[in-house]
C-alpha cells in the first residue's frame, strides 16, 4: 500500500482525500515510478472541478519525476534504477505510480528531480506555443498574460532568450516586479489599466505578433486588439473561467488573425515529438536560460491547501508536492 491522493466527487480542494492505496505491478507497456516529486497546475484544478470531465474515482495529477522501480512487458527504453520525468496522465498524486512508457522520457543529471516536476507540464506548453504554434523570432514583440505564473514565468525567459521583445500582464505589483525578473520588458498591471490600450502604447502602435493566453475570459477579447495583421491568438488556459461565444468574423474585422486552441496531449501524443521538445526544453533549462523558480513546496497530504493556495492566486511560478 502506498499513500496517494483521491477524488471521489467534483467539487472544491476539500474533494482531494490522502488515502492508501494498492498499486499494481506495471502492465505491459509501463514503467512504475517511485516519485520524488510531483507537479501542481491549474489543469489539475478542471479536472477537480469537473471543467474536464474523468470518471471517479482517480488519483489527480499530470506531471512528476522519479526513478523507475519496476518494468512492464515490452518495455525497451527503461530499466530499473533511470531518473525519469513525465507529463501528460493523471495518477501523479502518489508516492508511487504506474506510467505508460511512451509518456517517460529520461532525466538529464544536471536537472533535478524538484526541477523537473515543475517543469515537464508547463515548459513542454512553453515549447510548444514558442516554437510550433507561433514560431518566435528575434524582433518579435509577444504578449504573455500571467507572466508571473508557471507557464508565464518561461514563456517571457524562454521568449527573451529568443530575442523578443516581451509584454507581460500581472495582477499584482509584486507580480509585476517578477515578470521583470523573468525578461519581460514591459509589464502591465491589468486590474488597473487598460491592457490593451498599453499595448497599443508601448509598441507605438505596430502591437504584438503573438498573444499567449491562459486567462481566457478575463482577457477575451481584448487580447485581439493587441495583435498586428496577421497575428497569432494562442489560447491555451482558462484561468479565469473558458471564452464563451467566439464570433470567427472578429478576426476578420481585427486584421485577419489567426487564432488556436492548442492542448499539450496533442503534441505528446507523438513519441518522437515528445523526445524533440523535451531535449529543447532540458537545453534552454541546463543552459541556464530559463529557470525553474520552485516557490511552493507542500507534502502530498497538504494537496487541498496546494490548491486552495493555486486558486487562490497566492503563488508564483512552480509548486510541487513532495512525497
Amino acid at each position: 500500500m502506498v499513500k496517494a491522493i483521491r477524488v471521489h466527487e467534483t467539487g472544491g480542494p476539500e474533494v482531494l482525500k490522502y488515502e492508501d492505496v494498492e498499486i499494481p505491478a506495471p502492465n505491459a507497456g509501463e514503467i512504475q515510478i517511485k516519485q520524488h516529486a510531483i507537479g501542481v497546475n491549474f489543469l489539475d484544478v478542471y479536472y477537480r472541478t469537473g471543467m474536464y470531465p474523468t470518471p471517479l474515482p482517480y488519483t489527480p495529477g499530470n506531471e512528476g519525476a522519479g526513478e523507475v522501480v519496476a518494468v512492464g512487458k515490452g518495455v525497451k527504453d527503461f530499466k530499473v534504477g533511470d531518473r525519469v520525468a513525465y507529463s501528460g496522465t493523471l495518477g501523479g498524486y502518489a508516492e508511487v505510480r504506474n506510467l505508460p512508457a511512451a509518456l517517460g522520457v529520461k532525466l538529464p543529471k544536471s536537472i533535478s528531480y524538484e526541477t523537473a516536476a515543475g517543469l515537464m507540464l508547463k515548459g513542454l506548453t512553453a515549447q510548444y506555443l514558442l516554437r510550433q504554434t507561433y514560431k518566435v523570432k528575434a524582433g518579435d514583440t509577444i504578449l504573455v498574460h500571467a507572466a508571473a505564473g508557471g507557464v508565464g514565468s518561461i514563456l517571457c525567459q524562454w521568449g527573451k532568450a529568443l530575442g523578443a521583445t516581451v509584454i507581460g500582464t500581472v495582477g499584482s505589483p509584486a507580480k509585476a516586479k517578477l515578470a521583470k525578473k523573468f525578461g519581460a520588458k514591459h509589464v502591465i498591471l491589468y486590474r488597473e489599466e487598460d491592457f490593451a490600450a498599453r499595448v497599443k502604447e508601448i509598441t507605438k502602435g505596430k502591437l504584438c505578433q503573438v498573444v499567449y493566453d491562459g486567462v481566457g475570459k478575463a482577457t477575451f477579447p481584448a487580447s485581439l486588439d493587441c495583435l498586428a495583421p496577421f497575428g497569432t491568438f494562442a489560447s491555451f488556459g482558462s484561468a479565469s473561467g473558458g471564452i464563451d461565444a467566439f464570433n470567427l468574423a472578429m478576426l476578420g474585422q481585427k486584421g485577419s488573425l489567426f487564432a488556436t486552441r492548442p492542448t499539450l496531449f496533442t503534441f505528446l501524443a507523438d513519441r518522437k515529438r515528445l523526445e524533440k521538445m523535451a531535449k529543447d526544453l532540458f537545453k534552454v533549462v541546463a543552459d541556464g536560460k530559463v529557470k525553474i523558480p520552485i516557490t511552493g513546496r507542500y507534502k502530498l497530504a497538504d494537496a487541498e491547501k496546494a490548491h486552495r493556495d493555486l486558486q487562490g492566486r497566492e503563488t508564483t511560478g512552480m509548486v510541487i508536492l513532495k512525497p
